[in-house]
């Protein structure tokens, strides 16, 4: 008997898929879903093999279609205060309440529940799945997923990515890039300083930089479509030093950029690198040669800057019974690692991000009903062969 999304979802929330911890049982009920619809699917799975990202297409091959894409993995429930159990969907007579409820297992499981209407009859124009691991520490499965798309003789010419954006259609997000550094100075007693190198000093040399850029970055461009209008360069982190009396040997933080799609953002970076290797470090090696200043990137995806007349805007507010376009966002998604190999993306999906990463996490029913209805629609235009351009 065939679910419907709430009943999917429900299933989807007992998954604890914790980031960088295994999906494969989630991925295992998806794909036997997708069997029971006679649909092949693939795997792209991580290195250790612990982990998998979903690829699936329903109707032609020798066509490009509409991808609808998500990511299966969650954030911790750690230190949160939850008033029934995260993993056992709570349901309420407006809310469903769960971890990942609105991010963004809601999307996934309406997706799942269209399967039966999907199959009902051929399709002109393909539907394409994506559902992928990792999202939450770094869009890392969703690499391995457009390496893979890359190589496809054919693959989606548009794409939908389902983040709570409570159905609106969002064209922009901004792109993240994220280092750990590591300075390492040389110690001593701190009753005699000048025979040190003070690592905590000069990392905080290099923090009180990086915070300067966000005052650069702002002269620089804004863009009043994102509630923080520029790009920003955040220190989340730092641990250095062993006792007061001795000069630390090495400190480390961990910073990130968020930049606005239409800046650099590697260009971004290389400055904080170059003030720390043309100007910091020559004068920590006067002290000590082994001085040393080393970044590790740790995380990186792009932004997303979709035109306002881009073909996926227009088929989007085709098939959405929300024709709203929301404002561009902040935080990051897969949609522009789609779009740098030619997958024209939006995101549009279910649910408020004011509920997502929070204890009590919850979708509201009516979110779900608007998600089904522009799902129906974007069947019924794959059935007629509507033109995706």
């Amino acid at each position: 008997m065939a679910m419907n999304s709430e009943q999917i979802l429900a299933r989807l929330i007992a998954f604890d898929t914790t980031s960088r911890q295994s999906n494969l049982a989630l991925i295992d009920f998806v794909r036997n879903l997708l069997d029971d619809h006679a649909i092949e699917s693939q795997l792209v799975t991580s290195e250790d093999g612990a982990r998998a990202n979903l690829y699936a297409t329903v109707g032609p091959d020798d066509r490009g279609g509409v991808m609808l894409s998500g990511h299966t993995d969650v954030v911790p429930t750690t230190g949160q205060d939850w008033h029934s159990d995260p993993y056992q969907m709570k349901i309420g007579d407006e809310l469903l309440t769960g971890r990942g409820a609105c991010d963004m297992k809601g999307f996934i499981a309406c997706a799942l529940a269209a399967l039966p209407d999907i199959t009902a009859g051929a399709l002109e124009t393909p539907l394409h799945f994506a559902f992928s691991y990792d999202e939450e520490v770094g869009c890392v499965g969703a690499r391995r997923l457009v390496d893979a798309l890359a190589g496809f003789e054919v693959r989606p010419r548009l794409g939908i990515i389902g983040e709570p954006t409570s159905m609106q259609m969002v064209l922009g997000h901004k792109g993240k890039l994220s280092y750990r550094v590591t300075v390492s100075g040389f110690s001593c007693h701190s009753a005699y300083i000048d025979s040190g190198v003070n690592a905590v000093e000069y990392a905080a040399a290099l923090i009180d930089f990086i915070r300067g850029m966000n005052q650069r970055a702002q002269a620089e461009l804004t863009d009043p479509s994102y509630s923080v209008p520029h790009s920003t360069f955040h220190v989340g982190n730092v641990r250095g030093g062993t006792a007061l009396n001795i000069v630390p040997r090495e400190c480390e933080f961990e910073f990130e950029i968020r930049n606005l799609p239409q800046q650099d953002l590697h260009r971004l970076a290389h400055d904080i690198r170059h003030y720390a290797d043309e100007v910091l470090l020559p004068d920590m090696r006067e002290r000590h040669p082994a001085a040393d200043i080393r970044f590790e990137e740790t995380s990186h995806y792009p932004g997303l800057h979709t035109a306002p007349d881009a073909a996926i805007v227009r088929y989007t507010r085709g098939i959405n019974p929300v024709d709203t376009l929301g404002d561009n966002v902040s935080f990051g998604t897969e949609a522009g690692l789609f779009d740098e190999i030619g997958i024209g993306c939006l995101v549009c999906g279910p649910g408020s991000i004011e509920q997502a990463h929070k204890p009590d996490e919850f979708i509201a029913r009516d979110q779900l009903e608007l998600c089904d209805r522009m799902l129906k629609n974007l069947i019924r235009s794959c059935r007629d062969g509507t033109k995706l351009g």
